[in-house]
């Protein structure tokens, strides 16, 4: 099964303050057909204004990852994170992942502190496979080098490779492609893979795809990724 979803094809709003496609049905935006991919279930592409950002809301039982293209954004939790003497200083920059388990129940907020500039991020859900995790924080940051012409894995279910760690038997990968270069990642019989690119062109099992256009596959033996202009992909290994 392979269905090719266009970066058109997603929800849209804007709030003035913030402007965000969503991949799946999210907020007001609702289509049955769209409800999620497996234990994916958010993939939300952020931008927000300079002095702005999402006040403090609750979550509970997802395992959500930011990932920042451009700007900053600033984190504080019911946990500590982002606040003075916390465990972490919770400002996210490219090439940063932060992982939040919310589990029993975490409160947070994120905002973009910078007067002029936006922050333009990835805000991911994906449904862990258990509730009532305790609830948690990680962030680690990914040299570009480390995804120049290769898949690095960033989220995993036991940490492997220096990845944040999730509540889930998925894994998500990053990438950088241009020119010659090319990756492929086998997979098993009974895993779905979601492919969304995040800027850029690039190939995915011969399917052309742009910025905000995603892939998602099931029952094929491997994803390959050529023919990249300026391409940045994240690479979704999921249950099905």
């Amino acid at each position: 099964m392979r269905e090719v979803i266009k970066s058109s094809d997603r929800g849209y709003a804007d709030h003035g303050w913030l402007k965000s496609f969503h991949s799946f049905s999210f907020a007001d935006y609702y289509n049955p057909r769209r409800m999620g991919f497996g234990p994916l279930r958010v993939i939300n592409e952020d931008r927000i204004a300079g002095g702005t950002g999402f006040g403090t809301h609750g979550h509970r039982d997802m395992e959500i990852i930011s990932y920042v293209l451009s700007g900053e954004l600033a984190h504080q939790d019911s946990m500590g994170n982002g606040k003075p003497g916390g465990a972490n200083a919770g400002v996210i920059r490219p090439g940063d992942v932060q992982r939040m388990s919310a589990g029993t129940g975490v409160m947070h907020s994120e905002f973009n502190h910078s007067k002029d500039g936006e922050t333009h991020f990835l805000q991911i859900w994906v449904m862990p496979d258990r509730q009532g995790v305790t609830p948690g924080y990680e962030q680690k940051h990914f040299a570009e080098a480390d995804k120049r012409g290769r898949l690095r894995l960033v989220a995993s279910p036991d940490g492997a490779q220096d990845s944040v760690s999730i509540h889930q038997d998925a894994r998500l990968y990053a990438g950088l492609f241009n020119g010659d270069e090319r990756a492929e990642l086998p997979l098993a019989s009974d895993r779905l893979a979601y492919v969304h690119v995040v800027r850029g062109r690039l190939n995915v099992n011969g399917e052309a795809l742009g910025a905000g256009d995603a892939l998602q596959l099931a029952k094929e033996a491997a994803i390959t990724l050529e023919g990249g202009e300026d391409a940045e992909v994240l690479v979704f290994d999921l249950p099905v």
